[in-house]
């Protein structure tokens, strides 16, 4: 039986509870449903779960339902601190004991109503070796995700990560179009997209939208101090070039700025804080929490955050500023 939730107003996000049933995503028009109710995605990154402790999963997964995310993004190739913890591998065949793993936790989130993001990429050489460099590569680990996480309505497949970036992480149009064609020819229903970096053009969102026919947009946007007041523009833009081209699909920001990246610039609660409300205020239909690790200064690198779990789950991990946002959407979900 699902507890009723008090939301504020301006926050559309449809917070559901641990239950047993299944938890189905899918899309209407410009927004996403879960269970065939419109659905905010409220998400955070988790990128290297599957190097995480089961024990130390569950723990952060109660956290991010108490906070109010409803969704986790996970890499199903990822490498990083020496820790390889792919669920495929270069070839794109099962490597365990993590392709079990993340069975495992979208069998969890599904049980909880959580939404996940399984990502692929194929690398650059610098977070861990580069994987499916070819198309049969990349095919062959679509398949096996694919096939073996079937069942699962609580899903979606990130094709490619950043597929746009010239080095080894492109994938070109017409590769996309073959492995999202494959998808549907295995599950019909599965939703599925490919990262996109930067603010796309008119050009390059009518050939993801109409080409590849992605199922949303998934926009990484520019970091720098003025990105958070441009959101709202943007999705404004990408909504009226959609319906220009006669197709309407949702906007997905999958992954924002975070602290750790950008020189120069340590991105505030306040930061986090506008940069979702105006995704929110502009019809946008997801927006993620991003977090990983420190770039520059730091020799470790520490905090990793969601980069890096093997030892420290993501929650304990997280700086002052980034509790503050936590503890202002708690608030929030609360009023």
């Amino acid at each position: 039986m699902r507890r009723s939730l008090r939301l504020p107003l301006w926050l559309p996000i449809i917070l559901i509870s641990q239950f047993t049933f299944a938890t189905e995503l899918g899309i209407d028009g410009t927004k996403f449903m879960v269970n065939g109710k419109p659905t905010f995605l409220l998400g955070i990154s988790y990128y290297g779960a599957l190097g995480a402790p089961k024990e130390l999963i569950l723990q952060d997964l109660n956290d991010i339902q108490r906070c109010g995310f409803n969704w986790i993004r996970v890499w199903a190739t990822w490498s990083a601190f020496g820790k390889d913890v792919s669920a495929v591998d270069a070839e794109g065949s099962p490597r365990e004991p993590f392709f079990s793993k993340l069975r495992w936790l979208v069998s969890e989130c599904d049980k909880r109503g959580l939404i996940v993001d399984i990502t692929l990429s194929r690398g650059n050489g610098v977070v861990g070796p580069k994987r499916l460099q070819t198309l049969d590569a990349h095919l062959r680990a679509v398949r096996n995700l694919v096939t073996a996480l079937k069942e699962f309505r609580n899903w979606y497949l990130d094709l490619a990560n950043e597929c746009n970036i010239r080095d080894d992480r492109f994938v070109s149009i017409n590769e996309l179009k073959v492995l999202r064609d494959e998808v549907k020819l295995l599950d019909p229903k599965r939703l599925v997209t490919a990262s996109f970096a930067g603010d796309m053009s008119r050009d390059d969102l009518r050939e993801f939208l109409l080409t590849v026919h992605v199922d949303f947009l998934a926009i990484h946007r520019p970091r720098h101090t003025k990105s958070p007041k441009e959101t709202g523009e943007w999705t404004k833009r990408y909504l009226q070039w959609m319906k220009d081209f006669g197709r309407v699909i949702p906007v997905h920001y999958q992954e924002p700025f975070r602290r750790g990246f950008t020189r120069g610039w340590e991105p505030t609660a306040d930061d986090f804080w506008t940069d979702l409300t105006q995704a929110l205020e502009s019809g946008a239909a997801g927006w993620c929490f991003h977090n990983g690790d420190q770039r520059h200064d730091l020799p470790d690198r520490k905090p990793r955050r969601s980069f890096d779990m093997s030892e420290q789950r993501l929650f304990e991990q997280l700086d002052e500023e980034e509790k503050a946002l936590l503890k202002r959407l708690t608030e929030k979900r609360r009023t």
